[in-house]
């Protein structure tokens, strides 16, 4: 097999490239809360800027990690652009989790992004587009998420990236409509990069699939720069666009469902009087978990450490939890250890799922729906071991409920 031709690098400053980020723009959307926020920043106020994701946000295939990512540098583009005191008074966070969907995101978005409240955002990017696949919802938490924040009290602004995997695919077709329906900035990393992977240099392509893509998933360096200038050519365009004179309008039909909109998670701290729990045997708990780089960070934060685990010495008690809500999700476990093994879930005495750590074989969160109603009632849930599996692991991570 014939090596790779060594290929120029990248002319991040060619106009060609500006062109290509230029087709990033799905959508300017209404600008009112975006300009607001720039404004803010241009005062020399507090500005937040945060970014919600998958493995992508994360900053996967970066190196290093928390530096190269498109999420830092998009906010330090932000920065410079409209940077007052040294931009000190703009401020970053990130919360993307490694091979989850926005089901999880719509249940962790208080914890990682609010962080319980202590934090207002301004922008907030949001980068379900290759993560949304398995979405049992097929998009109503999305939506949800969407709305989670439109809703909040400081009005911040939403911006739905959509990032591509190496072979052309993402779920913005499904996904866009949201963006659409509420008038949202919209980006599309598919809409700048595809079509021009498929020519020749002198043909006009601008970043080969080999220079963008590290994995058939992730981002190189490069790969994450070409993000981050697709979205600060948002902020420029809306920088340089007059402010809409109306805000976005939240209080219409969805066009998919908002059913999770108001969900809360619910693990062993957070957990006050919205559940009665018996813990059975899962008593113990997992210290091994995903392990993600949140903000800035270079190291890694377990995830969902408030959890409840049934261990080989547990006993065969059930996990009982009685629950009034419309809506519930499972977080569990994936675990590529043998020691682990699934766990029937019944609800109101009927077993609804079989959750089976070892579909996914690797140690992260899976979130699942248990059930999705339209008015609150009473539920009791029932978690236990499947017959065989009585003397091994399973985790419970916690749980999202709607009320």
């Amino acid at each position: 097999m014939p090596e790779p031709e060594d290929e120029p690098p990248v002319d991040f400053e060619s106009d060609g490239y500006k062109r290509l980020i230029a087709r990033s723009l799905m959508s300017l959307g209404n600008n009112k809360r975006l300009k607001a926020a720039i404004e803010k920043a241009k005062r020399g106020e507090d500005v937040t800027i945060a970014y919600i994701g998958g493995s992508i946000t994360q900053g996967a295939c970066a190196r290093p990690i928390n530096t190269e990512c498109y999420a830092y540098k998009s906010y330090l583009q932000f920065k410079r652009m409209f940077r007052t005191k040294g931009g000190k008074n703009i401020h970053f966070i990130k919360a993307g989790v490694g091979g989850t969907p926005s089901e999880l995101g719509v249940v962790r978005y208080d914890r990682d992004i609010l962080r319980d409240g202590k934090v207002k955002p301004d922008i907030v990017i949001v980068e379900f587009g290759v993560n949304d696949g398995d979405d049992e919802t097929k998009g109503a938490c999305y939506e949800s998420l969407c709305l989670k924040i439109l809703s909040t009290d400081n009005k911040p602004a939403v911006i739905l990236l959509f990032s591509v995997f190496f072979d052309g695919w993402n779920l913005q077709d499904r996904l866009a409509p949201v963006g659409w329906h509420y008038d949202l900035p919209m980006v599309s990393i598919k809409d700048a990069v595809v079509d021009q992977f498929r020519l020749t240099k002198a043909e006009g392509n601008i970043i080969s699939k080999r220079q963008y893509f590290y994995d058939i998933y992730h981002p190189t360096n490069d790969g994450h720069t070409l993000m981050a200038d697709c979205l600060a050519y948002l902020f420029a365009m809306a920088d340089r666009a007059e402010m809409a004179s109306k805000d976005i309008n939240i209080d219409i039909p969805p066009v998919i469902g908002n059913d999770f909109r108001d969900i809360r998670l619910l693990d062993r701290v957070t957990n006050t009087d919205a559940a009665v729990i018996d813990m059975g045997g899962f008593t113990a708990r997992d210290t091994e978990l995903q392990m993600v780089e949140m903000d800035a960070d270079h190291h890694a934060t377990p995830q969902f450490p408030n959890n409840w685990m049934h261990t080989p010495y547990s006993g065969s008690t059930a996990f009982r939890m009685s629950i009034e809500s419309r809506g519930l999700i499972l977080v569990f476990k994936d675990s590529g250890c043998p020691d682990f093994g699934k766990a029937d879930i019944l609800v109101d005495g009927c077993l609804v799922r079989t959750a089976d750590p070892h579909i996914n074989n690797w140690t992260h969160c899976n979130a699942i729906l248990l059930y999705r109603e339209q008015a609150s009632r009473k539920h009791t849930v029932e978690i236990r071991m499947a017959p065989g599996d009585e003397s091994k692991c399973f985790t419970i991570l916690g749980f999202g409920y709607s009320v």
